[in-house]
């Protein structure tokens, strides 16, 4: 005669984690919080100028995982031979102290400022916009340039190219502005930036 037992309901397989680790669910719940508290930073460093620094420094970035939102270069002492670097990077307070401390142990490293972290700071950004149009769309372009303080640096028939400085959410702004209006290029420098006071680097 058959057996009519029947076994006890058993959970999808779903259910039960293979591995005794915490269900996935929390895992992306670790994550998205690990996303909330990463903050943008701006990183200054001094470097010798001489070939491979800046291959050198992003690519600890690179090599690591590690973001680069800006990222600008140019010498600032010809007579000492020295460079300035910023980074705009971001990350978790953990991240950024790794950051610091690995940048401050290449050997063409001069010195490293968090320009976010240590104190106030001027952070700019320069970028050069042009925008293609007619009629009133030319005249709306005017208008919002002179609101934003932009300059016109070239123009033409159908065109302008305007300059405008200041912070990457002012150029943000007006891009989006310019949009409408006939957008047809953008270049943009990356932030530059130093810090407030008498102390120099």
């Amino acid at each position: 005669m058959a057996d009519r037992r029947r076994s006890s309901p058993r959970a999808p397989d779903s259910a039960y984690d293979k591995t005794n680790k915490a269900p996935q669910g929390n895992s992306k719940t670790s994550a998205s919080a690990k996303n909330a508290d990463a903050q943008e930073h701006t990183f200054s460093v001094l470097v010798d100028n001489e070939a491979g620094v800046l291959h050198r420094v992003v690519g600890l970035f690179s090599g690591r995982g590690y973001n680069i939102e800006s990222l600008t270069v140019s010498e600032v002492d010809g007579g000492e031979h020295l460079s300035k670097i910023t980074v705009v990077t971001s990350g978790t307070p953990q991240i950024i102290e790794q950051i610091r401390a690995q940048l401050d142990r290449l050997v063409p490293v001069r010195k490293v400022a968090n320009l976010t972290a240590d104190g106030p700071s001027v952070q700019r950004e320069m970028g050069l916009i042009k925008v293609v149009g007619s009629g009133e769309a030319r005249v709306e372009a005017l208008r919002v340039a002179d609101i934003f303080r932009a300059q016109v640096v070239d123009s033409t028939n159908r065109s302008f190219v305007f300059e405008i400085t200041g912070s990457s959410e002012k150029l943000n702004a007006f891009i989006e502005l310019m949009r409408p209006l006939g957008l047809a290029d953008i270049s943009r420098t990356g932030i530059v930036a130093i810090a407030r006071g008498d102390a120099g680097m």
